[in-house]
């Protein structure tokens, strides 16, 4: 190639965290049951049914926050993020826009016997979609069947900056963040299942340009090698296209295994309107730092002994509605 261009590499990972229930019903948060048989009118969508908050959603969210070094906030809220698609019944999902509980983190990862430090811009509470069984892969499906299981587990998404520069790179932060998740207890980080995801964010630019470029989101993926082959695919073929004089056009994109390409699932030219607005159904949460403290004191380093280890007491958390 005639140019030398820059890889720039942001990731969301999506954890779900180790609770007995769903974030906000008493379903059971389990895998592998037969579909559609851990649902009911919340997690399902029926209208008018409210939701109630799973205390310990928020216990792990703090740790997790903790051991990525990041800030912890006095006061959150939920949020709907409305969009549709076939296995979210409720046309929205509760998540965190402006005010999440955790943000300004960090995670340090070694790239050849040199430490680099990655950026977390945040880690958000929400619930997760149901699922699409595909009668095939992705792209070559006749049709997909719901099922809604998983609809309403709780999860964690945590964001990085883009500060990646390599595959490599993105891998290395996406095993320490796994390595951090596991021994917190905060997830069983089992990519198999899809308890641990990963969208990747990536674009180029011409050496020595400040601007970033047009990037393309690449969505589920649920191994390292997924992950690094997706992304040296992706830049590969960003910098062909830009060697032919094409245009990059912001877009989401899916990983095909089995020919080991990124295919174009919708295109993206504009954010993405979600209409953001409050729950109303959810009061804010004030939390303390009485709280925070006694955790910090408890769980030297912030990394939580899965063993023996601390006891948190969950009566340091105070979760008021604010009028």
């Amino acid at each position: 190639m005639s140019q030398e261009y820059e890889v720039i590499i942001g990731l969301e990972v999506h954890a779900e965290l180790k609770t007995d229930s769903k974030i906000f019903c008493s379903c059971s948060n389990t895998f592998g049951a037969e579909p559609n048989t851990n649902v009911c009118p919340v997690c399902s969508g029926f209208p008018g049914m409210l939701p109630v908050l799973n205390r310990k959603v928020v216990e792990l969210a703090v740790k997790t926050g903790l051991a990525l070094n990041c800030e912890i906030a006095d006061y959150c809220k939920f949020d709907r993020k409305n969009y549709f698609y076939p296995d979210l019944p409720k046309a929205y999902q509760i998540s965190q826009f402006d005010l999440p509980i955790c943000k300004r983190g960090y995670l340090d990862i070694d790239i050849n016997g040199e430490k680099k430090r990655i950026g977390i811009t945040r880690a958000h509470m929400e619930e997760d979609a149901g699922k699409l069984v595909h009668q095939g892969s992705i792209t070559s499906t006749p049709f997909s069947l719901v099922d809604l299981n998983r609809s309403g587990v709780p999860l964690l998404e945590i964001v990085s900056e883009p500060d990646m520069r390599s595959a490599g790179e993105a891998r290395a932060y996406m095993e320490k963040l796994r390595s951090i998740l596991l021994f917190a207890g905060v997830s069983d980080c089992k990519m198999q299942e899809g308890s641990l995801r990963c969208d990747a964010n990536v674009s180029i630019r011409p050496w020595g340009q400040q601007e970033l470029g047009t990037r393309a989101e690449i969505k589920n993926l649920n191994s390292f090698r997924a992950l690094e082959r997706a992304i040296e695919y992706e830049a590969r073929r960003q910098m062909e296209a830009l060697e032919d004089g094409e245009e990059i056009i912001q877009e989401t994109r899916t990983w095909d295994e089995e020919k080991q390409v990124t295919r174009s699932m919708r295109s993206k030219e504009e954010a993405h309107d979600y209409r953001y607005f409050p729950e109303p159904d959810l009061p804010p949460l004030r939390i303390s730092r009485e709280y925070v403290e006694e955790m910090r004191k408890l769980c030297p380093n912030c990394l939580m002994r899965r063993k023996n280890g601390c006891r948190i007491f969950t009566a340091c958390l105070l979760m008021m509605p604010l009028c």
